[in-house]
């Protein structure tokens, strides 16, 4: 990103107030209670406050700007935000710009990427904003014509007097609709679907060109004048402290300005001690790295084994002595006697976020001694708004002493909701004596030193009665905690986790073993461990009953006994529509396939969207899983963008079918697997055939990088089963001699 690519957004919105610019519209929302709700495990970013939250501009000449005030990394939603806003708007879409925008809590509110929350979040007050900018052109144009403003329409940028047989662009109407009072939110009609002619089609990425032909978008991408090039070191054993090093001879180096130890806070999620260099250029900088040598002192740091848990976790899963009864329905165990039983053990590891774009920031720790010291940042992050605030603690800044420039994320999938990369930059910028410095992590940095998606165990005890129906259902989870006794971050086991909700007899609880690398969200959550595990033991109890696997899982999902309660959002009746409908579309159940090759079937609600998958797979002799046709089919409400949601279906497939081959282990504290030599992606060439369908609905709209994930890996895993009668019990598959 340039200076001058910076400066253009900046003047937008300096202009943003002028007289005679055009119309400008703060967009307001007070129609969250129509919000989808959110299951209980995630908690939404606070509502936008009505004051303004992002900004249409339309300049005389007839372009129309639209701010995109989230972050974009990869979930399409720059496009999506100025979709909506242009759908009110009757702009017509050749006639939009959309530009990312500054972060600013009072302007904007809670700016961030996760949880698929985004659209929901976001979805009424864009329209709101689309729809107060029509009626102020439209009421321009009444006043100019001297006509009622209901005899007023709009298409394509222009509004129209049938009656008289005159139209006026929005150019020409916008200096006078900005002298107008914003009208009221609640006064504001706004579209039905069915008059919809942008949302719901196909529409290519505001950026796709700008991506393709490598033109400076990411947070690796920004030169600012005299920056220079920071690396950070940190112990490969977390909580590990610098005792000493070759500081003097890493100084003397070519390129190298300086080098130090940035002492940090000694927390993950803010700057741990290590050794910063930097250098004019990033060769020299990596250079040096490379050449560092650091006395560790390990006194405090993790000494985490993948091994050590194992061995424990396999001990205790028949031992739920003590566990935490993280929910009980009913009689379990009078209710599991006499009955037919199902048990099964799984295990699956720890993995990387491993996101293309390694943890960079630019970061400019300016001092000035009479108006304050201050700090600007340009960084892809999935949660400015809480950056700024972070990085303003830390430092001891007022929070507007701190400007955050917004760029785009190279991927993000949950390792950017924290903001460590951008505290250590913010540290390193100021004790380098103030001067603007990219800091630059290396693939190994990530890997050693990413929040990663916890492992755990899990044990499974099914009951079946006569009819081939499920009488009981117990689960034990072994799981982690942090030193301070909490559970780690997305690790342990919901109470509303399915089937909770669905069976008179039922009961989950939990064993957490301490671990100090640090955890965090990877894409869905929760959902992408549990939808697995529960996923393929309820086809297993399906198998023992010899009863259709979609029937059995409908059968359960219909169920609501006496005195369970449900989950904010989840409707059994879009569940089931979701499972009829890809059991169809792909023949399952009712299509014979040949020796080798299976379909599999999973269905996971997720982040407020019901999705079912089934996956077609074949097995050769040598283990070897080809995956040969995906079908998807979803309910998430109106789709904004077509083209972009089934991408993001799409890369849940995708990135889903990585996660079965990889996995991180650890030993005395140190992550073993450092690239990608270490921790194979998923090759073009094992990507499947994909089919997605979205069920036509009213729902309030979901956001989809998420929801499509957690099915994946059940669905290919039943698929195994019925090629090969081997059930996959342990992820990634190749502990178990499968490959893809």
């Amino acid at each position: 990103m340039s200076a001058a690519f910076d400066q253009t957004r900046r003047d937008f919105f300096k202009v943003a107030g002028a007289i005679g610019t055009g119309l400008i519209l703060g967009i307001g929302s007070a129609a969250e209670a129509q919000q989808a709700a959110a299951p209980p495990a995630f908690t939404p970013p606070p509502p936008p406050p009505y004051a303004p939250t992002a900004y249409v501009q339309i300049t005389p000449d007839g372009k129309i700007t639209i701010a995109a005030k989230n972050p974009e990394i990869g979930q399409g939603v720059k496009t999506s935000f100025a979709l909506i806003v242009a759908e009110e708007l009757d702009a017509n879409w050749a006639d939009v710009t959309v530009m990312q925008s500054d972060v600013d809590a009072a302007r904007f509110g809670n700016q961030s990427a996760g949880g698929s929350r985004s659209i929901p979040t976001n979805w009424m007050a864009l329209r709101q904003a689309g729809a107060g900018a029509r009626a102020m052109l439209i009421s321009a144009a009444a006043k100019q014509w001297n006509v009622p403003e209901s005899e007023l329409t709009t298409s394509a940028s222009v509004v129209h007097h049938t009656a008289s047989q005159r139209s006026a662009r929005y150019g020409t109407l916008a200096t006078a609709a900005a002298a107008l009072p914003v009208p009221d939110a609640t006064s504001l009609k706004l579209k039905n679907r069915g008059d919809f002619r942008l949302l719901g089609k196909r529409h290519t990425g505001v950026d796709n060109r700008k991506i393709v032909t490598g033109q400076p978008l990411f947070g690796i991408d920004v030169d600012v004048p005299n920056m220079q090039i920071a690396v950070f070191q940190k112990c490969p054993a977390i909580y590990g402290k610098v005792k000493s090093a070759n500081l003097a001879e890493i100084k003397a180096l070519p390129g190298v300005t300086d080098a130090f130890v940035v002492a940090g806070t000694g927390k993950p999620a803010e700057v741990l001690n290590g050794i910063a260099i930097v250098a004019k250029d990033t060769w020299s900088a990596l250079s040096a790295k490379r050449k560092l040598q650091v006395e560790w002192d390990q006194t405090a740091a993790s000494n985490d084994s993948w091994k050590g848990y194992v061995e424990r976790a396999k001990a205790l899963s028949g031992q739920p002595v003590g566990a935490q009864i993280q929910r009980a329905n009913g009689d379990v165990d009078a209710a599991m006697t006499g009955k037919k039983t199902v048990e099964a053990y799984y295990a699956y590891g720890f993995v990387s976020h491993a996101q293309l774009e390694p943890m960079n920031c630019t970061a400019w720790y300016r001092r000035d001694a009479a108006a304050g010291d201050s700090v600007e940042f340009w960084v892809p992050t999935q949660t400015p708004t809480n950056g700024r605030t972070l990085v303003a603690g830390l430092l001891g800044l007022p929070l507007e002493r701190v400007t955050l420039n917004q760029t785009r994320v190279g991927g993000g999938f949950g390792r950017r909701l924290n903001n460590d990369y951008m505290a250590e930059a913010a540290f390193i910028s100021r004790q380098a004596g103030g001067i603007p410095i990219k800091l630059m992590w290396t693939r190994e940095d990530d890997m050693e030193h990413d929040f990663f998606r916890s492992g755990g165990f899990i044990a499974f005890k099914g009951g079946l009665d006569e009819d081939g129906k499920v009488a009981a259902w117990n689960s034990h989870a072994i799981n982690f905690k942090s030193e301070g006794g909490t559970g780690v971050s997305s690790a342990n086991w919901q109470p509303y986790e399915f089937p909770a909700n669905h069976l008179a007899h039922f009961r989950a609880s939990q064993t957490q073993l301490p671990l100090k690398m640090p955890n965090g969200s990877w894409r869905a959550p929760g959902s992408n461990t549990a939808a697995w595990v529960v996923q393929s033991f309820v086809h297993e109890m399906a198998v023992a009953a010899k009863r259709n696997h979609a029937e059995f899982l409908s059968e359960i999902i219909a169920s609501s006994p006496p005195g369970t309660t449900g989950i904010a959002g989840f409707s059994s009746t879009r569940a089931n529509s979701v499972i009829r409908e890809v059991a169809q579309r792909s023949g399952y159940g009712t299509r014979k396939l040949r020796k080798g090759r299976g379909l599999g079937l999973a269905f996971h609600f997720s982040h407020a969207g019901h999705v079912a998958e089934v996956a077609e797979v074949s097995v050769s002799k040598a283990k070897k899983v080809t995956v040969h046709k995906v079908w998807i089919v979803a309910d998430v409400g109106p789709i904004v963008n077509l083209s972009g949601a089934e991408a993001q279906c799409q890369g849940c497939v995708v990135d889903g079918l990585s996660a079965m081959i990889q996995q991180i282990t650890m030993e005395g504290g140190q992550v073993q697997q450092k690239n990608f030599d270490q921790y194979p992606m998923g090759r073009i060439a094992a990507t499947p055939a994909i089919d997605v369908h979205f069920l036509d609905t009213d729902y309030p709209p979901t956001g989809l990088g998420e929801p499509a994930l957690p099915p994946l890996a059940p669905a290919v895993c039943n698929a195994i089963f019925a090629a090969t009668g081997h059930r996959i019990r342990t992820l990634p598959i190749t502990a178990e001699g499968y490959s893809l």
